[in-house]
Parts: structure tokens; C-alpha cells; sequence
């Protein structure tokens, strides 16, 4: 069975197109037995490159707490995470291999 793929957000950062999508909601790890952070997958509408921000774990949700959705997340911390990918050397428009960056809880 083909999975569904996840909805895509465009935002402008700099004056430049991004397309972004929740890759990872804060969950579980079953390999490091911790709760991992979201994850972000981002790229440039007119290019392929990818980069894939991982934010850090924070408090665990409570017991019957929504999950976090796309449409929750502000659109300031995705734009700030965008910024700091592109700083730690991401380069959008470049061919290759997804990245993988780390940014703090306030996307910087």
C-alpha cells in the first residue's frame, strides 16, 4: 500500500520561494529509546536539494494530547529555520544528497 504523501506549505524567506513539509512529528525513537523533535523537510520551489531541520525534543506531551499538525506550526519558526539552514551551508539549489541541520527550539 503506497503511502499518502504529506502536504506541502509554501513560504517566502528573503524574497526567495520554499516549499516545506512536516517530515517527523515529535515522537518516540524506538532506536535511541528518547523523544526525538520534529523534523522539517525543506526546499526551494524551483530546485530539488532538500534539507531536513531537526528541532530539539522539548517537554513531552501529555497523555491524550493532539498530535502536532502542519497547520499548528508558525510560520515565523519555519522561516527562521529556512534562514539558519541556509547559514549553516545549505544550498538550495545545489544537486545532491539531502542535509540534515540541527537548529534550537526557536528555529536559530
Amino acid at each position: 500500500m503506497a503511502r499518502n504523501k504529506q502536504p506541502e506549505f509554501a513560504i517566502t524567506v528573503d524574497g526567495e520561494s520554499y516549499v516545506w513539509r512536516m517530515q517527523r512529528p515529535p515522537a518516540w525513537s524506538s532506536d535511541a529509546g528518547a523523544f526525538r523533535g520534529m523534523a522539517l523537510a525543506v526546499r526551494h520551489a524551483e530546485g530539488q536539494r532538500e534539507a531536513v531541520v531537526e528541532f530539539p525534543a522539548g517537554p513531552q506531551p501529555k497523555y491524550g494530547a493532539p498530535t502536532l499538525k502542519p497547520a499548528m506550526i508558525a510560520t515565523e519558526l519555519v522561516a527562521r529555520a529556512i534562514a539558519s539552514a541556509i547559514e549553516a551551508g545549505w544550498e538550495p539549489h545545489s544537486r545532491g544528497k539531502s542535509v540534515t541541520i540541527e537548529v534550537d527550539a526557536t528555529g536559530g
